[in-house]
């Protein structure tokens, strides 16, 4: 029971539980920041601020693919086909999806950064 972690939590994090997890969870983190948060000793030394800074970031991110679906076929009329259109469309749904999910994942991580654990329900 010592490496339990909720359904979907990341692969690359290792479990709140286990030595060196917040090292890894950092990693992961930043690895979905841009790359100059890495500048901010802040974000380096307190990985719950890293974590809410990483939350807003991809937040941001699933807003930008639903503002590009909303607008993408007004945009590109006349510029690319209609098959090309249609191909972005998809693109920005699938990333859309997958930015929704890294969400749910990084609220999982603060979670656990800010001290709470997962216990699992029979």
């Amino acid at each position: 029971m010592s490496d339990v972690t909720p359904p979907g939590w990341p692969q690359e994090v290792l479990p709140p539980q286990a030595p060196d997890w917040e090292r890894s969870a950092v990693a992961w983190l930043f690895d979905l920041c841009p790359p100059d948060y890495r500048a901010h000793e802040v974000l380096r030394t307190h990985p719950v601020v890293l974590a809410r800074f990483a939350r807003g970031h991809v937040e941001s991110a699933v807003e930008a693919a639903r503002q590009g679906i909303r607008t993408l076929r007004a945009d590109l009329k006349g510029v690319v086909t209609h098959e090309t259109v249609e191909a972005a469309v998809a693109a920005y749904d699938r990333e859309g999806r997958r930015l929704v999910q890294t969400g749910r994942q990084v609220a999982m991580v603060e979670s656990a950064l800010r001290g709470d654990r997962w216990v699992p329900r029979l």
